[in-house]
């Protein structure tokens, strides 16, 4: 009789020992799973001149037009660059086009110095593919808010 008291004791024990591992995996498990990103992330470079045209004026063929400088932006959390909050928060209001976010009241100098701004990546699920040529980095600030304002301040 000893025994058999002993047996069921065993056996609720290793029952209750099997539930709480079973609770304690499955909880940093759920824990992960909440915390994984949205897969939200752009890969954004500003190149100097007209990268579209891909030469520099009177430049030999093949020659590339200008210094080309990179960003990875992710936003969940946001980082990639020093104003990442921010332009997450842009590309946030806009769904994650870059060509709707709203103009910013500046004034530019009519100097003509292009850059080219170039978005590939994915905003909630869907492809995200921008490129355009800015008459000064002055402009493109002011048209694309945050996004490719990665080095500056403010």
């Amino acid at each position: 009789m000893t025994h058999t008291i002993t047996a069921r004791a065993a056996r609720a024990g290793l029952l209750a020992a099997a539930a709480a591992l079973l609770l304690t995996c499955a909880s940093p498990a759920q824990a992960v799973a909440e915390r994984e990103p949205a897969n939200d992330w752009l890969l954004l470079t500003v190149s100097q001149g007209d990268a579209q045209a891909g030469v520099r004026p009177g430049a030999p063929s093949g020659v590339p037009s200008g210094a080309t400088r990179g960003a990875l932006l992710l936003c969940d959390p946001p980082r990639g660059h020093a104003r990442a909050a921010r332009a997450c928060a842009e590309l946030d209001a806009t769904d994650g086009r870059i060509a709707d976010i709203p103009l910013r009241d500046t004034h530019c100098p009519m100097i003509y110095a292009p850059v080219t701004a170039h978005a590939r990546g994915q905003w909630r699920g869907q492809p995200v593919e921008y490129t355009q040529v800015f008459p000064n980095p002055c402009v493109m600030a002011a048209r694309t808010g945050s996004v490719f304002a990665w080095d500056t301040q403010g």
